[in-house]
């Protein structure tokens, strides 16, 4: 389900009602311009756009974009989404780079406006014989769209932030500041715990990567800028969140607690979730204002 948390009354409502059918699996929750946003749904094949608790559209997935859903919109009302390669009975097919695709409003048409690395796999043998499967901890490209249609990549192998603007010019960042860190002893036992006892020994047999990935994920915030998730050590106190200018160049480090994951950003303050014996909590967290010493708690 998705649910609108309200801060200033302390209450969250379920959009589209407690017995809706207008959403089934929703993966992707989004902004357009004014109030609409928009739920891509992978049960009912469709991205729906909604004003508070009402639907005001919906557009159904399309042999075009080999039936992925949007994860973004610009000002435009051009929708945009990533079209994976299928992995395939052996998971060779995943060696393939996945795309960006820029798509009209009705998701008939659409080009390409970037590229992914492809994942890093190691072939293994299975029990149904030999198979790629992607290494633990490997790390992949990340990207995001800003407002005005220009569209940012995160390069895990590069550490840096690329930018591609609406009229196709493409601005390299600089690479990020960031120790190398070891995929170590404790890094796989706390994956391994993740499991089930009985698909421990299962997981014991993928594949891991040496080092960890720079980063782990990304997101533009409300101000047009991009957002890194960076990848801590195993026993790390805080988590570091790297912010990248549309010029690809690092303007500040922020830092929060380790139990804390910052969803979005805007001027002067972020939202965050960290789990609890609850649930999932959500938290808003005061932004310092920009120092020049470019890191903030």
């Amino acid at each position: 389900m998705v649910v609108i948390a309200d801060f200033r009354t302390d209450r969250v409502t379920r959009v589209g009602g407690e017995r809706s059918k207008d959403l089934v699996n929703p993966f992707a929750v989004f902004t357009s311009t004014g109030d609409t946003v928009w739920i891509s749904d992978w049960g009912l094949r469709r991205v729906t756009g909604w004003v508070e608790e009402r639907a005001v559209a919906a557009v159904s997935a399309s042999d075009e974009l080999k039936g992925a859903l949007p994860r973004a919109r610009d000002l435009r009302g051009g929708f945009y989404a990533a079209i994976v390669p299928p992995a395939g009975r052996d998971g060779s097919g995943a060696r393939d780079s996945a795309v960006v695709v820029r798509a009209s409003s009705d998701l008939m048409r659409a080009d390409t406006v970037g590229w992914l690395a492809p994942l890093d796999l190691a072939e293994v043998q299975a029990d149904g014989g030999r198979r790629f499967e992607r290494r633990v901890f490997s790390g992949q490209d990340a990207w995001g769209v800003i407002p005005d249609g220009t569209v940012w990549i995160a390069r895990v192998a590069q550490n840096r932030v690329d930018f591609r603007g609406a009229d196709g010019k493409v601005i390299r960042g600089t690479p990020l500041p960031d120790r190398v860190l070891e995929v170590t002893r404790g890094d796989r036992e706390l994956f391994l715990r993740s499991f089930p006892r009985e698909l421990r020994r299962t997981a014991e047999m993928l594949p891991f990567a040496p080092i960890k990935p720079p980063f782990e994920t990304g997101f533009t915030s409300a101000d047009g800028l991009v957002w890194l998730q960076k990848t801590k050590a195993a026993f790390d106190s805080s988590g570091r969140y790297h912010v990248v200018n549309r010029r690809g160049e690092l303007t500040r480090e922020i830092r929060v607690p380790t139990t804390s994951r910052i969803l979005a950003a805007g001027a002067g303050q972020a939202l965050a979730v960290e789990a609890d014996s609850g649930g999932l909590r959500l938290l808003r967290y005061a932004v310092p204002p920009h120092t020049e010493q470019g890191s903030s708690r």
